[in-house]
């Protein structure tokens, strides 16, 4: 989810403790990216996992805009995970029994809203028992992108607006078989007549002379909403890759549609 808002600039990095944890997620990466049909490799932030205790990353590590902690963190930790941010980030984490949010104003200034009340269990403590030494985690360093991938981001987000435009001036809503809404039925009700006779209280059904046309009606409504709704029941048609129809109809070499069509294999 992370690497969807994220986008093609962004850095994404996960540190667990457990390995076995680590191997889970990226299967479920894997799976998203190999049968996901909205995955787009210049558009997604895909997130780099890193096994080990997260109070033990290294100093050197870049400082982070949004940091998300899924344990809670107990009081005397409080400065190390507020030091992860940059200034403007913010940081979201359980500490004491409630789930914080922290926006770092400046250098040395903090903003701390508590927004409920939670229970996670606490972070695992580092464990410094067998070399007496802290076992820092390296988190992979911050990569820039080469000036192909940069062009190539600029023309794939180009192409999509002119087919969005396209879309828009053709569908003028841009929906191309808008919603068909159930037009509501008022049901006729029939007349009662109640009569008052000694005491007695005697109670007749009137009928009106046109309750047999209003229900034949209602059942030819109903007929025509049925055979209107039958075509939507159908199995609708698989979903047409338009940025690769439109990249392939464009006046190139083959070699450069090729490079803006390029994703990772399915």
């Amino acid at each position: 989810m992370v690497g969807l808002i994220l986008g093609p600039f962004g850095v994404n990095h996960g540190v667990e403790l457990h390995s076995d944890v680590i191997e889970y997620a990226k299967q479920k990466l894997d799976f998203f990216i190999k049968t996901s049909d909205s995955f787009d490799k210049f558009e997604f932030c895909e997130p780099s996992f890193v096994t080990g205790n997260c109070l033990e990353i290294s100093p050197d590590c870049t400082q982070y805009d949004r940091v998300y902690c899924g344990a809670g963190v107990q009081k005397e930790h409080e400065d190390y995970m507020k030091n992860l941010l940059k200034v403007g980030g913010i940081l979201v984490m359980p500490l004491e029994e409630k789930l914080t949010k922290i926006t770092r104003t400046g250098p040395s200034a903090w903003e701390t809203k508590k927004i409920l009340a939670v229970s996670f269990a606490p972070l695992v403590q580092p464990n410094h028992a067998d070399s007496g030494k802290s076992r820092l985690v390296h988190l992979p360093p911050v990569a820039v992108r080469s000036l192909q991938d940069l062009a190539r981001i600029a023309i794939r987000g180009t192409i999509k607006k002119i087919i969005h435009q396209e879309t828009m001036s053709k569908n003028g809503n841009g929906l191309k078989n808008p919603p068909k809404f159930k037009r509501r039925r008022v049901r006729r009700r029939r007349m009662e007549t109640i009569v008052f006779l000694d005491k007695e209280v005697f109670a007749s059904r009137i009928s009106n002379p046109s309750d047999d046309n209003n229900n034949n009606e209602d059942l030819e409504d109903e007929r025509q909403e049925d055979e209107e709704t039958k075509p939507s029941e159908l199995k609708p048609d698989p979903p047409v890759n338009f940025l690769r129809e439109k990249v392939l109809s464009l006046p190139l070499p083959d070699p450069l549609k090729y490079y803006l069509l390029y994703y990772r294999e399915k």
